[in-house]
């Protein structure tokens, strides 16, 4: 199986199963947008125009066997560090080749699409990202990506499987636990970081999102990688 999500998503991962015997190998790559261009340029399929449905953000799909072939001589190049510089960027865009040219393929080539609802989402995204402690306002958000707030508002939520104010909340509650995890704020001062303006509300969705109130969940955090 393979994975590729056209955004920045809030999601958590966990391995299951690993073992000396039986190790968990896994490759990330970024598919540059240029790069998705020019394969949909040379190649016979035809991105969606802007009036279709954007497609959901995150795919998970079978791999077979071409895919997995060119992801494994890219793998075996660590043994041969020589030949990295020139035949590694071959392997990677054949790989991104594999997936553009998959079942889901056309949804993933929306994204590249200037002027497409899915890279308006994928703009409006990153917004949310970079200014995700300040207040929040759909109107100004949906202008600019040029969508009308009704529009932006479905279009984010097919991609997310979340509303904008929804994902900007996890964003907000993930950076929150990662300051709480790793700089040792307590709580309140994590959550006005993040923009919560009430300690309260911020231990609340909180305990919501991950179970428990935030020092609880960083102190289970902390127990289950010291048992690590």
């Amino acid at each position: 199986m393979y994975m590729v999500t056209s955004v920045h998503l809030p999601v958590i991962g966990k391995i299951i199963e690993a073992s000396r015997e039986g190790p968990y190998l896994s490759l990330a790559l970024t598919l540059n947008p240029d790069v998705i261009v020019d394969i949909n340029e040379k190649s016979s399929r035809s991105p969606k125009e802007r009036g279709e449905i954007s497609g959901k953000g995150i795919l998970v799909n079978p791999s077979i066997p071409s895919l997995l072939d060119a992801m494994l001589r890219l793998v075996y190049l660590l043994d041969t560090p020589a030949d990295i510089d020139m035949l590694a960027p071959l392997a990677i865009r054949e790989i991104f080749y594999r997936v553009l040219q998959g079942e889901q393929g056309a949804l993933i080539r929306q994204f590249a699409v200037i002027g497409s609802y899915a890279q308006g989402i994928s703009n409006a995204i990153h917004l949310i990202n970079r200014n995700y402690s300040q207040p929040l306002v759909i109107e100004e958000l949906a202008a600019q990506v040029s969508m009308s707030p009704t529009t932006f508002h479905k279009q984010f939520k097919r991609v997310t499987a979340m509303s904008p104010l929804q994902y900007q909340k996890t964003i907000r509650l993930q950076t929150a636990r990662r300051l709480l995890l790793t700089e040792g704020l307590d709580a309140a001062t994590a959550g006005f970081r993040v923009g919560y303006e009430s300690p309260s509300q911020f231990s609340r969705e909180c305990a919501r999102l991950f179970g428990r109130p935030p020092m609880s969940d960083i102190q289970q955090l902390r127990d289950s990688l010291g048992r690590g």
